[in-house]
C-alpha cells in the first residue's frame, strides 16, 4: 500500500474542490442580424440602428443610394413608408420601428407577413428622440393579404 503525503492530498482534495466550482463555458445565444439598409447622411437611422445594437442585434448596415428601389424590392407599401429599411429573420421592418414591435414580429411569426412598419418619422419614435414630447403612432403589420395595426406606442413604450 502507498503512503499518501499529507501535501499531497491537501493539493488533490483543493484542486477537486476547485474543479466543482469551474461550469464549462455557456453556450452564447446567436445574436439576431439585423441587415439596415440607409441613406449614408441620415443621422435618425444611425440612432435607431444604435438602439437595435443596444438590444443585443448584430447589425449590419449598408448606405443605400436609392432606397426608392430598395423598399420596392422587399415590397414595403408606398403609403408605410420612412426613411431607412431592415431585414431580419425573413420580415421587413420599415422606419423608426420599437424593438419591442420587432421581438414580437420575430416572436409570433404572424402568417402571411411580409413585415412592420412605422410611416413617416414619428417625434419620439426610436431614433427620432428630440427632447420635447413623444407623440403617439401605430406600429402596422403589412403583407399580400393587407394591412392591421400591430401595437400602439409612445416613444419606445407600448400603449
Amino acid at each position: 500500500m502507498t503512503k499518501i503525503e499529507r501535501r499531497d492530498f491537501c493539493f488533490g482534495a483543493a484542486s477537486a474542490a476547485a474543479m466543482s466550482f469551474i461550469k464549462a463555458p455557456a453556450m452564447a445565444e446567436p445574436r439576431t442580424r439585423v441587415l439596415v439598409h440607409k441613406d449614408a447622411s441620415c443621422g435618425c437611422c444611425g440612432r435607431w440602428v444604435k438602439k437595435l445594437q443596444d438590444a443585443g442585434f448584430q447589425v449590419e448596415v449598408v448606405n443605400e443610394p436609392d432606397m426608392k428601389s430598395v423598399k420596392a424590392r422587399l415590397g414595403v407599401p408606398a403609403s408605410l413608408t420612412a426613411c431607412h429599411t431592415a431585414e431580419v429573420g425573413g420580415y421587413v421592418v420599415e422606419g423608426h420601428t420599437p424593438v419591442a414591435a420587432m421581438r414580437r414580429l420575430l416572436d409570433e411569426k404572424p402568417k402571411g407577413a411580409a413585415g412592420v412598419a412605422v410611416p413617416g418619422m414619428p417625434a419620439g419614435s426610436p431614433g427620432m428622440e428630440m427632447g420635447g414630447e413623444a407623440e403617439s403612432y401605430e406600429v402596422i403589420l403589412f403583407g399580400p393579404d393587407g394591412q392591421s395595426g400591430f401595437g400602439k406606442f409612445r416613444g419606445e413604450q407600448a400603449v
